[in-house]
């Protein structure tokens, strides 16, 4: 990643400050990110996310930031609270049927005689119930059947993970790479009908999609690394390479075998896509996901805002890179259920954006970010319903509404917080 004069000028004053704190040639990869998370100026915007130490600030100031920050901390336990509570419910769901218990006849008697298939019924039952009421109040009749909450808790899990990844893609300027990556995950879903059309494979769709997403990200990543194109010129090819095979692949099976899964609620979005097996997918992507990032996130938020400052520190900038790249496609994958192959990587940009808009450091994007993506997320899904609408489209406007809300609130007339 090429750094411009600005973030090269920003870098220095923060690298010297490191220089007078430690009194040694180079800031390792910690005490740098942590200078990046909290006292990166926007140029040209006057806004420096370190406060406490270029200027005096007043009381009430003080304050406000404190009560922002609390609000903020806040949203998002309440949103990790409501991720726990879906993905406790695809637990329910997936041990109520038995799993394993075909192939491993033991397992069945191990659930009952333990009491973990009573118990996992019974909470099962329990969501059920809440739902029934939720209709009752909202005069629907959907929440009290179990395909509305894993439509409901896939949602959520793509409000929490998509935003968290889109932060680093948009402050690093790959925007793009996840468009492309919902694409190459559109190759996937083709292979995958046309596979198991051919073979009788009984599995999930999404699991060959994901697998063939992230070859596809490691192709990218590799065309980066080892051609001397511009930038964005591998991800413009992949992007178009992938679609172009994905439409093949349906054109040509569509002639001598039929095809069960209509294409177009994997490139729009539909909430009939979403099945168990899916959601499982979507539940177990997050917590992975969220692990990783939560490991690795002062080393990401390093290369982030100064590549060649962390190789300088020896950090294996390839293998983040790749590591963020592969982290994108298993989002993609998964958010492609709601909101479809064209739509997706709106979620990975939109709440990331609008949260740059009022957001002064990158700690408070993230976070901002993910509040957006949930607002977003829950907003489209009770617009959709409502209307009998797509849940993709719903979201995306949703989204587009918060991001032109919070450029209305802005106080801003530059950049965002990002250094590029």
């Amino acid at each position: 990643m090429t750094e411009n004069e600005d973030h090269d000028h920003t870098h220095d004053d923060h690298g010297d400050h490191a220089h007078d704190d430690h009194g040694h040639g180079h800031a390792d990869d910690a005490s740098d990110a942590t200078a990046v998370d909290g006292g990166i100026a926007s140029h040209g915007t006057g806004i420096d996310t370190d406060t406490a130490t270029t200027a005096p600030t007043s009381s009430s100031a003080v304050r406000t930031t404190d009560l922002r920050e609390r609000v903020q901390l806040v949203g998002v336990a309440l949103v990790g609270l409501l991720a726990a509570a879906m993905i406790g419910f695809i637990a329910l769901d997936w041990l109520r049927r038995y799993p394993g218990a075909e192939a491993f006849g033991p397992l069945e008697t191990f659930y009952t005689t333990t009491g973990i298939d009573p118990a996992a019924g019974y909470l099962f039952e329990q969501f059920l119930i809440a739902g029934a009421w939720f209709d009752y109040f909202l005069g629907t009749e959907l929440f009290q059947y179990a395909f509305m909450w894993r439509n409901l808790a896939t949602g959520v899990l793509i409000g929490v993970v998509a935003p968290l990844v889109g932060t680093y893609l948009v402050h690093r300027q790959m925007a793009l790479i996840g468009e492309t990556l919902a694409h190459t995950a559109f190759a996937g879903v083709a292979v995958g009908l046309l596979f198991i059309a051919v073979t009788g494979w009984e599995g999930a769709l999404l699991y060959i999609a994901l697998l063939v997403s992230v070859i596809g990200a490691l192709g990218v990543q590799w065309l980066t690394e080892r051609t001397n194109s511009f930038g964005d010129v591998p991800i413009a090819i992949m992007l178009t390479g992938s679609f172009a095979v994905g439409t093949l692949l349906i054109s040509w099976g569509r002639g001598f075998m039929s095809i069960g899964i209509e294409i177009e609620e994997f490139l729009f979005g539909s909430l009939s896509v979403v099945s168990a097996s899916g959601s499982r997918l979507m539940a177990m992507l997050t917590v992975g996901v969220v692990a990783v990032v939560a490991v690795t996130y002062k080393q990401l938020l390093f290369i982030t805002f100064d590549e060649q400052a962390a190789r300088v520190a020896r950090l294996n900038v390839s293998a983040y890179n790749t590591l963020l790249i592969v982290m994108t496609a298993v989002v993609v994958v998964g958010a492609m259920q709601v909101l479809g192959v064209i739509l997706v990587a709106g979620m990975l940009v939109i709440p990331v954006a609008a949260a740059s808009q009022i957001a002064r450091s990158f700690r408070e994007t993230l976070y901002l970010s993910i509040l957006f993506g949930q607002l977003s997320i829950l907003g489209g899904y009770t617009f959709a319903l409502s209307q009998s609408l797509p849940s993709g489209g719903s979201i995306i406007v949703v989204a587009i509404a918060i991001y032109l809300l919070a450029i209305a609130v802005s106080d801003r007339t530059g950049g965002t917080i990002s250094v590029h």
